[in-house]
């Protein structure tokens, strides 16, 4: 049971061991390679390249011209072979051995590959033959074809190396059968003497390519050492110091690159620098609007509800003053008149807070209470939405798009003098898109967006970015179109 028990113990501390040992062996190797220099580095790629590459493209081509010489070699002893069976019929049908022997000497003199020919009769005797010391019976057994059969190739191995022996049916075996021996010899004395020209090709290409190499390491490491001799000048505070340009490729583009961004460090500082005073500016300036947003409404509170309220105060004491029913009657609606303005007054700051709408019936019910509400604010000015949503969408992106088009929308009335505002809200391909378009006297936009003045615009694009989306502003004499798309 001890046994049992510490068993997977010592199996897991072996294999944590192991994969300890790994990771210290391969942290090793990377410390040599690491310290070997650029030029060993690339030597060595291009010397492994061309020797894999030499190696591999060798064995392929072996393979390949000794399997087609091979397949050559086959078909051209079938055709030789058919040959013979054909014009040995109305020899051995006369019985013309004489013919028949000479007709396979002289198969045997003409083609170099042949090494043998005989012909077996259908009783399995030899009926001529071209072995000079004596016929080997042996190699009637080797291979045979059925009379069906247009050939039959069989491999045989001698002491000349391999034979391919092909076996020819005579007159569909009636007559006998024709058997003839090629030799691969020839063959593979082709494949080794190519071989041998490309081991020779591979060693000639890879003294070359050390040789190209070595230019080659030369004509790089030379430029990255000034360039990194340049980059420790910039890095002890050096901004005028400047890379060479040694030639037009990546090494050079990166010296300029260089060069172009050691140019733009300082220009970096002073641009972020401006950018925080500007931060800062646009800071207070939110800061301010926030404390006159809530001026206005302490204000409104004061001048409008409270004043109500207290009038409907003072109204109330004086009804527990009046006998007359009809007086009372009469104060009693002047009252619930002062109530119910001070409620729609309430409900409209309330609305311009937070309108409950867009929390309970969506974007578009939101936009058009808005849209409803900003006409009767300006009677002068005419607002067309189309609001073509399928679905509703996240409570940030609708509040989100709510407050820009209202931005833009009070922008347009207050500041650009339209007379016409179109609101076009979509959605394609996974994204919402709003257009805010109005005929207004325009501005320039991208003045505006630099000198950090305008709030409202900076606060439309923040929001358009919390959502990933983007905001975009064309103006002109003509009037200014607000482009906003965001993700859903």
């Amino acid at each position: 049971m001890s046994l049992m028990v510490n068993q997977p113990f010592n199996i897991s501390t072996t294999l944590n061991h192991i994969r300890v040992g790994a990771r210290h062996l391969l942290a090793r190797l990377w410390v040599i390679l690491g310290a070997v220099s650029v030029r060993t580095k690339i030597l060595g790629i291009v010397l492994a390249l061309v020797l894999l590459l030499g190696a591999g493209v060798t064995l392929q081509v072996r393979a390949i011209l000794g399997t087609t010489l091979t397949h050559e070699l086959q078909n051209r002893g079938i055709s030789i072979t058919r040959d013979v069976a054909a014009r040995s019929v109305d020899l051995l049908l006369v019985r013309d051995l004489y013919a028949v022997h000479q007709l396979l000497a002289d198969t045997l003199a003409n083609n170099e590959d042949v090494r043998y020919a005989f012909i077996v009769t259908p009783q399995g005797q030899v009926a001529a033959h071209t072995f000079n010391g004596g016929f080997p019976t042996s190699l009637l057994i080797v291979n045979t074809a059925n009379p069906t059969d247009r050939y039959h190739l069989q491999q045989v191995a001698t002491d000349e190396g391999l034979i391919w022996d092909i076996a020819v049916p005579i007159f569909e075996g009636r007559a006998g059968t024709v058997r003839l021996g090629l030799a691969e010899a020839r063959v593979q004395d082709v494949v080794n003497a190519v071989t041998g020209q490309m081991l020779l090709t591979t060693l000639l290409v890879a003294l070359g390519g050390i040789v190209a190499a070595s230019l080659l390491t030369w004509l790089l490491t030379r430029p990255i050492l000034e360039l990194v001799s340049t980059t420790q000048r910039v890095g002890h505070g050096d901004l005028k110091a400047r890379a060479p340009h040694w030639a037009n490729d990546e090494i050079g583009t990166l010296a300029d690159a260089f060069n172009q961004m050691v140019g733009d460090l300082e220009t970096s500082q002073q641009a972020i620098a401006e950018k925080e005073v500007a931060r800062g500016r646009l800071l207070a300036q939110l800061i301010n609007a926030q404390e006159e947003e809530r001026r206005r409404i302490a204000r409104e509170l004061h001048d409008g509800v409270g004043q109500a309220l207290t009038s409907l105060m003072v109204g109330l004491k004086l009804v527990n003053q009046l006998d007359d029913p009809q007086a009372l009657a009469a104060k009693t609606s002047e009252l619930r008149q002062v109530a119910g303005e001070t409620l729609d007054e309430v409900r409209l700051l309330s609305r311009e807070l937070r309108p409950s709408v867009l929390d309970d019936l969506g974007l578009a019910a939101a936009l058009e209470r808005y849209a409803v509400e900003f006409a009767s604010r300006y009677p002068s000015l005419t607002v067309d939405l189309h609001c073509n949503l399928p679905q509703r969408l996240s409570l940030p992106a609708e509040t989100t798009l709510y407050r820009i088009v209202q931005e833009a929308m009070t922008n347009a009335a207050r500041h650009g003098q339209a007379t016409t505002i179109s609101v076009l809200l979509s959605y394609r391909n996974d994204r919402v898109q709003a257009i805010i378009e109005d005929n207004g006297c325009g501005f320039d936009a991208e003045a505006a967006r630099r000198a950090g003045d305008s709030v409202g615009l900076h606060s439309m694009a923040e929001r358009a970015e919390l959502l990933g989306g983007t905001l975009k502003i064309e103006s002109s004499s003509e009037g200014t179109t607000v482009y906003v798309e965001a993700p859903l």
